[in-house]
């Protein structure tokens, strides 16, 4: 039996959809990736202008991802960012007053970052939702 036209637009249109937020996944990952890497290594860090254009891709293009597979990819990235940006921000006062201990609990937060953003990439790679 041959599939109607109708049918295959369809299934056209929602794979060329998948795809674009798969490739958008990927962009929004590499990014991350780029600053989480940059964190565990001392003196390399980048912009936190790349960190705030991966989440602002990833707020904007979530809407798109709802009830597919990729839609906890973009919730993960996201919660990923806040939960970071909290650690950081609660360590501040450690880190900036006691700088060892300091630098210990922002590794900590760097490694856990780095974490996150890897497993994430390993799941979207086997085109499986991420949990938490």
């Amino acid at each position: 039996m041959k599939p109607d036209s109708e049918s295959v637009l369809v299934e056209s249109a929602d794979s060329e959809t998948a795809q674009s937020l798969k490739s958008v996944g990927w962009l929004s990952y590499i990014l991350h990736l780029i600053v989480a890497v940059a964190a565990v290594v001392p003196s390399a860090q980048p912009s936190i202008a790349l960190l705030l254009v991966a989440l602002v891709i990833d707020l904007v293009k979530r809407g798109d991802a709802v009830g597919t597979w990729q839609a906890s990819h973009f919730s993960w990235r996201i919660r990923t960012v806040l939960w970071a940006a909290f650690w950081y921000l609660i360590t501040l006062p450690l880190f900036l007053f006691f700088l060892l201990p300091g630098m210990l609990a922002w590794l900590v937060v760097s490694v856990w970052f780095l974490y996150r953003i890897v497993k994430g990439m390993v799941r979207m790679n086997d085109s499986k939702p991420v949990g938490s």
